[in-house]
C-alpha cells in the first residue's frame, strides 16, 4: 500500500505542476493583445504583427532547433503539423476572421476548441469522457460568451465564422500535437525541439501570407500609445516575442504533456479572461458586470475539468486526464 500512496502523491504533484504550467501559458498568451493593439494602432498591419511575433520567436529558438535536428528525420510530420496548425493556422485564421466578424464572436468560436478536443477523444479515439469534464467545457464556453459579450455585435458572415472555426480546429491541433509521443517514454520527441521547428515552419508559411517586405519598419523605431502612455514599440515587440510566444508555447506544450489535451484545453480558456483583465488595467477597456460574472464561470469550469482527473492507475474515462491517460493514449500526428 505505501507504493500505491507514493504513486498517487506523485501523480497529484504532476497534475499540480501541469496545472501551473497551463495557467502560466494562459497568462502569457493572454498578454499578447494588450501589447499588439498599440502596435497595430501605431500603423502596423495585424498580420505583420503576427509575422514579427512568430519570426522573432523562431530566431530565438533556432539554437534549440539545431540541437534537436534529429527530429527532422524522426518526426517530420509532427513538426510540419505543429507549424501549420499550432502556429501559422491559429494566427492566420483568427486574424482573417476578425476582419469579417466581431472580435468577440471570433474569440468565442475559437475557444470552442476544448469542446472539439472532447469530440476528438470521444468520436475519433473512441474513448469515453467524464461528465465532469464535459460540464467543465460547457461552463467555460458559456462563461466565455459573457466575457466577450458575444451578444453586443453578432452579425452573420458565413466566411468569417468559417475562418473562426478554422482557428478553433487549428487550436485542437495544437493540443493534440502537443501531446504527441507522450506514450513513448524516453523516445518521446523533445517538446522544445517541436516548438522550435514549429515556429520555423510557421514563419515560412506566414511570410507568404503576411508579405513582411511591405511592412512599415519605421514604426518599430517609434513609440506606441498605451492608454495615453507612450511605450517604445521595440519593448512591446520584445514582450510579444519573449513572453506571449516563446514562454507561452513552452509552458503550454509542457502542460499538455502533464495533463491531457482536453484538460489543458479547458484551462487555456482562461486566456480570454486574462486578456480582458489586462485590457481593463493597461488599455482602459473596462469590464462590465456580465464579463466579470463570465470570468468567474470560466474559472469554475476550468477547475471542474481539471479536478476530474483520476489518480494514476484509476480506471476512469479518458477525459479525466492524468499521466496514466497520457501514456495509454495514442494520438495522431
Amino acid at each position: 500500500m505505501p507504493v500505491h500512496t507514493s504513486e498517487s502523491s506523485q501523480d497529484h504533484r504532476g497534475r499540480g505542476v501541469g496545472l501551473g504550467l497551463a495557467l502560466a501559458s494562459a497568462l502569457a498568451f493572454g498578454g499578447s493583445g494588450v501589447a499588439a493593439k498599440p502596435l497595430i494602432e501605431a500603423g502596423l498591419d495585424p498580420l505583420h504583427v503576427v509575422w514579427l511575433r512568430v519570426a522573432g520567436a523562431a530566431l530565438l529558438m533556432a539554437p534549440v532547433a539545431v540541437r534537436h535536428r534529429a527530429l527532422l528525420r524522426s518526426r517530420p510530420a509532427l513538426l510540419a503539423g505543429f507549424g501549420l496548425l499550432a502556429v501559422a493556422g491559429v494566427q492566420a485564421c483568427y486574424f482573417a476572421a476578425i476582419s469579417r466578424i466581431p472580435v468577440g464572436v471570433a474569440l468565442l468560436v475559437e475557444y470552442l476548441a476544448p469542446a472539439l478536443v472532447l469530440g476528438w477523444v470521444r468520436f475519433v479515439q473512441r474513448r469515453p469522457v467524464t461528465r465532469a469534464a464535459a460540464l467543465g467545457v460547457v461552463l467555460a464556453v458559456g462563461g466565455l460568451a459573457c466575457v466577450v459579450e458575444v451578444w453586443s455585435g453578432l452579425r452573420f458572415d458565413a466566411l468569417g465564422l468559417l475562418l473562426a472555426l478554422g482557428a478553433a480546429c487549428c487550436q485542437v491541433g495544437y493540443f493534440v500535437l502537443s501531446d504527441q509521443g507522450s506514450d513513448a517514454g524516453d523516445q518521446a520527441p523533445d517538446p522544445l525541439g517541436v516548438i522550435a521547428y514549429g515556429l520555423l515552419v510557421g514563419t515560412a508559411v506566414l511570410t507568404v501570407v503576411a508579405r513582411p517586405w511591405s511592412m512599415d519598419w519605421s514604426v518599430l523605431a517609434r513609440t506606441a500609445d498605451m492608454d495615453g502612455t507612450p511605450v517604445a514599440a521595440g519593448l512591446l515587440l520584445g514582450w510579444i516575442v519573449l513572453v506571449t510566444t516563446v514562454l507561452a508555447y513552452v509552458t503550454g506544450v509542457l502542460s499538455v504533456r502533464r495533463l491531457s489535451p482536453q484538460v489543458a484545453g479547458v484551462v487555456a480558456c482562461l486566456e480570454a479572461v486574462v486578456a480582458t483583465v489586462l485590457a481593463w488595467v493597461l488599455l482602459g477597456e473596462h469590464l462590465s458586470a456580465p464579463q466579470i460574472a463570465g470570468g468567474a464561470v470560466v474559472l469554475v469550469g476550468a477547475f471542474i475539468a481539471q479536478s476530474s482527473a483520476p489518480a494514476r492507475g484509476a480506471a476512469e474515462p479518458a477525459a479525466g486526464g492524468g499521466e496514466k491517460e497520457l501514456s495509454a493514449r495514442g494520438t495522431a500526428a
